[in-house]
């Protein structure tokens, strides 16, 4: 079941109205799992950072050995293309994504010549800006490099963030704040994580064991551009708990305001209003 509603779907060379299937019961990427996606946002008639969304899906397509079948500014084209299927002030979240359709031949990788590829097109509203999130710790931490594809935006990946989830929910919180492998703070379940404090802007810094993404790159030069000092640096849980204010970052939302973490209330959102501010008037002046 998807999540959004009035769906359209690029595929084999055209677009077709809904949900169609794409994937074959023997495709390497129905029953071992070589899928990789990107997600972008089309809404008040623009599409930020589309171009980077497109080239990163084939790198991430490389970094599962699959072989991108589009330059991205063919994906690009198609996306836009597909906005145009819609109404004006329609809110998209846009997504391209491969599989593998055959093995190499051993049965475990997939074979470099045969990739699927979809673009599919969900209307899903954007955030509203007074909506906040609660977070929690959990049990599971993100992998690492020698233990899966975390260079890339991978299907596989997701099974363990929604574990995440399920533990939170469980405990009554909305998200989970994730550890990386030594135990520091690498982001959320679904998207980076700023904390501030005394005025300054601090995230986890790039090791690896998380997609550091687009969204999360483009506020830090936004903010640095308004004179707020970020910081990317290994983060404690106890700097969290310590923090004036908390808010993450992603495509889907852009910007997520946390009220709390754990027993810890947070009353500030000024940094978290001031990114999204900056974001929507950059986006604006880059339509």
């Amino acid at each position: 079941m998807a999540s959004g509603t009035n769906i359209r779907t690029f595929f084999e060379g055209k677009w077709h109205e809904g949900n169609i299937p794409v994937m074959r019961a023997a495709d390497h990427g129905a029953w071992l799992g070589s899928t990789v996606f990107d997600g972008a946002r089309y809404f008040d008639g623009m599409a930020p950072d589309l171009d980077l969304h497109c080239a990163r899906v084939n790198r991430s397509a490389e970094a599962m050995l699959l072989t991108p079948t589009m330059a991205a500014q063919e994906i690009e084209g198609i996306a836009r293309e597909g906005f145009k299927l819609y109404d004006k002030n329609a809110a998209l979240y846009v997504r391209p994504m491969y599989w593998g359709q055959e093995d190499d031949g051993y049965g475990l990788g997939p074979h470099r010549d045969y990739t699927g590829f979809a673009l599919c097109l969900e209307e899903i509203p954007m955030s509203a800006l007074d909506n906040t999130t609660t977070l929690t710790t959990t049990s599971f931490r993100r992998p690492v490099l020698a233990d899966n594809v975390t260079n890339a935006k991978a299907g596989c990946l997701y099974p363990n963030n929604y574990r995440m989830i399920a533990e939170a929910r469980r405990k009554g919180f909305q998200n989970a704040l994730v550890a990386d492998a030594n135990g520091n703070v690498a982001e959320t379940a679904t998207a980076n994580v700023f904390i501030v404090k005394d005025g300054v802007a601090l995230t986890p810094i790039a090791n690896g064991t998380f997609l550091a993404g687009l969204t999360r790159a483009r506020h830090i030069k936004n903010l640095r551009a308004d004179g707020v000092e970020v910081v990317e640096k290994v983060i404690t849980f106890d700097e969290v708990r310590d923090a004036d204010e908390v808010f993450l970052t992603g495509n889907f939302n852009k910007v997520s305001r946390v009220s709390q973490f754990d027993d810890v209330h947070y009353k500030s959102h000024a940094t978290a209003s001031r990114a999204r501010a900056l974001y929507w008037d950059w986006a604006a002046s880059n339509r």
